[in-house]
């Protein structure tokens, strides 16, 4: 694969503590991604807001404001993943839908693809910058906006399930299953809203464990432990 996009979950982020960062964790994710960037894959990254902040389960806060609040936890996960990946010999760029003032660039597609003939890592961070969109649907529209050949998506469930794993042991797990099935089945992998905007743009997906041993490198190589989710 010449480009991808990379979604990673905030929580998974956070290791056993759940919450906050895990720099070993960190690191573990930019090592594997400075194996791809050597390879010559030009690399965009969406982080989920889950280990600081789930606007939707607060009752008291405003939906706006509480949406407001998850885009910039995204950007303090961006700017902390950025400087662990620039400690690993990586040249890396935030960008931002929204100005945040020096911290970050404005995103425009032509920024994108002048930091990735850089070798950069790009960032894409503050979601679409408007409310009621979740970074599952920033992470498709980045992916289509870019050209990305597919979206790498990892998480801390290693891969798509016909029902919860954790709630039920004899849950099955897909090795292959169409973006049509997700969203007949609400299976969940992404939210509505980024599960038709996948459909309509053609952009698949591949789901894996984070925690998997070299779990990125091998998606990116098409060695498929989790569930590839078609077109």
């Amino acid at each position: 694969m010449k480009r991808v996009l990379l979604k990673l979950s905030g929580e998974a982020l956070a290791g056993e503590k759940k919450t906050g960062f895990d720099e070993a964790t960190v690191t573990r994710v930019a090592k594997q991604v400075k194996t791809l960037v050597d390879e010559g894959v030009q690399i965009g990254i969406v982080i989920g807001g889950g280990n600081f902040w789930r606007g939707r389960s607060s009752e008291n806060i405003d939906r706006t404001k509480a949406d407001q609040i998850g885009m910039l936890a995204t950007v303090m996960n961006c700017i902390y993943v950025s400087e662990i990946f620039r400690s690993q010999g990586m040249m890396t760029s935030i960008l931002t839908p929204f100005q945040c003032g020096e911290f970050t660039k404005m995103f425009s597609k032509d920024r994108a693809n002048k930091y990735f003939e850089h070798n950069m890592v790009v960032f894409f961070a503050g979601g679409t910058g408007h409310p009621y969109f979740s970074t599952d649907t920033a992470t498709v529209l980045r992916a289509v906006e870019i050209e990305a050949e597919t979206i790498l998506l990892a998480k801390a469930v290693d891969g798509v399930y016909d029902s919860d794993p954790k709630s039920n042991p004899d849950a099955k797990k897909y090795s292959e299953v169409t973006i049509g099935e997700v969203i007949d089945k609400k299976l969940g992998v992404v939210d509505l809203a980024a599960s038709i905007l996948c459909m309509e743009n053609k952009m698949p997906m591949i789901v894996f464990g984070l925690n998997e041993e070299n779990s990125i490198v091998n998606a990116a190589h098409g060695i498929v432990t989790g569930t590839k989710v078609t077109v």
